[in-house]
């Protein structure tokens, strides 16, 4: 009698799928095929991808400031919106303000008046690829800033950036200038009576001490890289919001110094110095400005905010006393222009040191930091300059063999409007998160 296993029926189980197993995969792999035919599996991003998102604005799908409970409902949805990749969007409304409605215009911005003939550029908006930027509206930032104190700092992209600020604020409540110094109105300050809000402009084109070269002295800058520029830092403790905006200045020769000593030059042939060229310099200024905010009002536990505007490139495609120094009609289309070199480094210098000082900040309660990332977008707008339009009907004899062109700063109204409505929803983001901690 032989024995019988007791495993006999299992392992007679156990074979079948091993003679099933062939023809399951005869059947699968058309079926695999037909996916990825249809359902590529994504490529990895290419270096003309958009930039990384740093920390992207949290863009609150209604404002705080909703009555109704639906809406009030609506507002605690978050969006994270990454404002800084985009594409330029026609816009039938155009601007809220115009060359003849707003008195603050340096005269030099001013197209419309000066007689631009075209007139296209006034009609285009920033499109954010995963959301939608809102338009500005004076009356919500004039009621989230009431009873403080603004204070833009830097150079003239930090004047032009004030100017467009007060062009739109000025469609709802007007300002009085209440001070005025220094050669072209560099400092300056304006009130608005009906929310008792002072909004200001220091001129300080490196935030730290400097002094800038002259036609009766040396034809270069001096540096001093561990010293804040008074003539802006003696007035921090009134400032509740500072936005700093520098960088050409950094281009110009200038001696660079640590303490009494000299540690190297840019551009200074004639000079016994080490070059040392601009972009540590650079970083060196941001990094005693935000230390030295930190230090000053942080350590008391005194609210401020800060945004670092970062750098706006300029469009020259020629000789800048040349007809057509700018001629660009139409924003480029993203992958036009790239975003790199000199633009690229000294936008990364100021992202990483607000990014630094958001971590040094953490030991202070009530200092807020952010970087208002507007390289990208400006660097797509090269029909946004005045060009030769900084000079009034520059052509109205004929076309010259010299005219000078501005390719650096900003028609008014302009493509500049689009910084400050992104500022504006920084400013919400902080309005509910301090309402949140209340």
């Amino acid at each position: 009698m032989g024995s019988s296993s007791p495993f006999k029926d299992q392992t007679h189980l156990l074979s079948l799928p091993k003679k099933l197993l062939p023809y399951a995969l005869y059947a699968l792999l058309p079926i695999a095929l037909f996916r990825l035919y249809f359902h590529p599996l994504p490529l990895p991003q290419s270096p003309a991808d958009p930039l990384p998102i740093l920390n992207p604005v949290i863009f609150t799908t209604s404002s705080s400031f909703s009555s109704s409970p639906s809406q009030e409902e609506e507002s605690s949805c978050e969006i994270a919106c990454d404002y800084t990749n985009g594409k330029w969007v026609r816009d039938k409304l155009g601007p809220l303000y115009n060359g003849t409605t707003c008195g603050t215009i340096k005269d030099g911005q001013n197209c419309i008046s000066h007689g631009r003939p075209d007139l296209g550029y006034l009609y285009w908006r920033w499109k954010p690829h995963n959301c939608s930027l809102p338009r500005f509206d004076p009356d919500i930032f004039l009621q989230i800033f009431r009873n403080k104190n603004l204070a833009f700092v830097g150079d003239s992209m930090a004047r032009n950036q004030l100017e467009s600020l007060l062009c739109m604020l000025a469609t709802v409540s007007t300002p009085d200038l209440v001070y005025r110094n220094g050669e072209d109105n560099k400092f300056r300050r304006w009130h608005f009576p009906s929310h008792n809000i002072t909004v200001s402009i220091y001129w300080s084109p490196f935030l730290v001490k400097g002094m800038e070269k002259s036609n009766s002295g040396p034809n270069h800058n001096k540096l001093y890289l561990d010293y804040v520029d008074e003539r802006w830092a003696g007035d921090m403790d009134r400032m509740d919001m500072i936005v700093l905006s520098i960088g050409h200045w950094f281009l110009h020769p200038a001696v660079f110094y640590e303490g009494d000593s000299v540690i190297g030059c840019h551009y200074c042939p004639d000079l016994n110095h080490t070059e040392v060229g601009f972009y540590e310099v650079f970083r060196k200024a941001f990094k005693t400005t935000l230390k030295a905010i930190a230090g000053k009002r942080g350590v008391n536990g005194d609210p401020i905010d800060v945004i670092v505007t970062t750098f706006s490139p300029s469009h020259f495609e020629g000789d800048w006393d040349k007809a057509g120094a700018c001629p660009k009609t139409r924003p480029f289309q993203e992958g036009e222009k790239l975003l790199e070199g000199m633009d690229a480094d000294m936008r990364r210098v100021e992202v990483e040191e607000v990014e630094a000082a958001k971590a040094y900040a953490e030991q202070f309660p009530g200092f807020r930091v952010e970087a208002l990332d507007v390289t990208k977008l400006s660097l797509m707008r090269p029909d946004g300059h005045p060009g030769p339009y900084m000079y009034p009907f520059p052509f109205a004899d004929g076309v010259k063999d010299r005219v000078q062109n501005d390719c650096v700063h900003w028609c008014l109204p302009g493509p500049v409007d689009t910084w400050n409505e992104i500022v504006l929803e920084v400013m919400k983001r902080w309005d509910d998160q301090s309402r949140k901690q209340v």
